[in-house]
């Protein structure tokens, strides 16, 4: 007899519908798995064969082919075996059939004793039942939040094999919970002294989706606050929470937040690896660039990254998105952050600094910053200078502006630009050649301050696009209409000139 049931895998971030064909014949008994299946789905034979046994089952005696199509997907991990054990015990008759189980997408790992595990990705598959017009979902009861998250979808958390298989069983919804999700927390712009030209470029940076370099000696404030920047950023819209919470979900990361309404801040160390920072794997799951996705990528000492790690960025800040190849398949991930960036002047950091000696020589501090590629800091927005603290503003009693004035500006802006582009979510930065040239007018007076810059500064034309970006955001937290010349004076200022000067 033949069952057929639906299930789902995942390749990159996104789920891929599989139906789990299951049929049990006369002959001598045999146990296969075909369709692209990877040793550990191949491994659901042994988990299977334990699980119905210990719940009370048995394994049939004939020939059991599980077929899982389409067979040119590969099959990854051991979210099929709650299918699988179901399809065979539908198959030979075991339990009674149920509209449900044959409907539904169903996912899950089994324990040797028949409990329902968590897996990776449920997020993810319950978008793809939603997307393929399914309306049930039976995932582990772990997993059950997760999935409710999508109002449009039922959802039927599974503890046990035998839960879902006893006579008389009546399916019953999940109740959906409150979302678990944090505050987001943090610095407070209010906590820092000083650097106010910093503080500017930040809220400029996180109103148009800027990506910022820092350059400064030790101790400047620096990485205080980048880490300030989560409290002045917007939510996310539901369409951005639900792509975030998708990667994360993928990755395992999600936990019982429900849907991530923040931008995430990600910071991994110097050290971290290639395939730490892109993704990767025998089977590619989300680097830290995709766990920034709409969100925001601190790379705290920047130059200390490996050299492939930087270079590798540059697809992402343009594209929004990263591509894994295999040789079997190429897995997408989405990767569309802000790149902020800090980085001494010079390896022992005191290059330039009045109040300390610098002990680099010159082909050390020349080696120091070969190690940024032109095309890489030709996609940097913003550069600044971050100058240490003095006593005295140390010592200020003078209260500064706190985090919450400034996320005010940064929402208006960002609601401006979306009321510009006509989609929520949508920023400065992002705009392609056509909206800059829609958007990005200049008067005769901005025209010729730019123009004498290009020239003097060597722009390329990627920085010429880029300084017109940034203007238009500077100009929409002014609350101007078109793009004046203190815009594009104060967009050029956000250049570091010094860098590349040595003296």
């Amino acid at each position: 007899m033949l069952a057929i049931l639906n299930s789902c895998t995942i390749s990159g971030y996104e789920g891929i519908l599989t139906r789990v064909e299951v049929n049990v014949a006369r002959g001598f008994p045999h146990f296969e798995i075909v369709g692209l299946a990877d040793t550990a789905v191949k491994e659901s034979r042994e988990r299977v064969r334990a699980a119905l046994g210990n719940t009370g089952f048995r394994m049939p005696d004939g020939r059991i082919t599980v077929n899982l199509a389409p067979a040119s997907v590969p099959k990854h991990g051991p979210v099929l075996d709650l299918p699988i054990a179901l399809g065979i015990l539908l198959a030979s008759r075991q339990i009674p059939d149920s509209e449900i189980l044959r409907s539904a997408m169903i996912c899950g790992e089994l324990s040797l004793e028949g409990l329902v595990q968590p897996v990776r990705g449920v997020l993810s598959m319950a978008l793809t039942a939603q997307e393929q017009g399914l309306k049930q979902v039976v995932v582990p009861a772990a997993n059950a939040d997760e999935a409710a998250v999508l109002e449009e979808i039922q959802v039927y958390g599974a503890e046990t094999l035998t839960g879902l298989t006893k006579t008389g069983h009546t399916f019953t919804p999940w109740q959906r919970g409150k979302s678990q999700e944090k505050a987001q927390t943090g610095n407070d712009f209010v906590d820092v002294k000083g650097q106010h030209m910093l503080k500017r470029a930040l809220e400029i940076a996180a109103a148009g989706g800027h990506n910022i370099l820092m350059i400064g000696p030790p101790g400047s404030g620096k990485t205080m606050l980048a880490n300030c920047l989560p409290s002045i950023m917007p939510p996310l819209t539901y369409n951005q929470a639900l792509e975030v919470s998708r990667i994360y979900s993928v990755a395992g990361q999600l936990g019982d937040r429900g849907l991530i309404r923040q931008p995430p801040f990600r910071s991994p160390h110097h050290s971290a690896s290639y395939a730490g920072i892109v993704g990767g794997g025998a089977v590619p799951r989300p680097g830290e660039v995709s766990l920034a996705h709409h969100g925001i990528l601190y790379l705290d000492e920047f130059p200390e990254f490996r050299r492939e790690v930087i270079e590798v960025l540059r697809q992402p800040m343009e594209a929004g998105e990263i591509t894994i190849a295999r040789a079997r398949a190429s897995f997408r991930f989405p990767a569309r952050f802000l790149l902020v960036a800090s980085a001494n002047p010079c390896p022992c950091g005191y290059y330039g600094v009045e109040a300390a000696e610098c002990r680099c020589s010159l082909s050390q501090i020349q080696r120091y910053r070969a190690r940024f590629s032109g095309p890489i800091l030709d996609r940097m927005d913003i550069w600044i200078d971050v100058p240490p603290v003095s006593y005295q503003q140390l010592r200020d009693k003078q209260e500064t502006e706190p985090s919450s004035a400034v996320r005010y500006r940064v929402i208006q802006a960002r609601e401006v630009q979306a009321q510009r582009f006509g989609a929520p979510g949508a920023v400065n930065s992002q705009m392609d050649p056509g909206a800059i040239e829609n958007y990005c007018g200049l008067d005769r007076e901005s025209e010729r301050l730019l123009a004498a810059a290009f020239n003097r500064l060597s722009f390329s034309a990627r920085a010429y696009q880029r300084l017109l970006k940034l203007s238009r955001t500077i100009a929409d937290l002014a609350g101007h209409e078109q793009i004046q010349f203190i815009d594009v004076s104060e967009a050029l200022s956000f250049r570091n000139l010094h860098w590349e000067r040595i003296e």
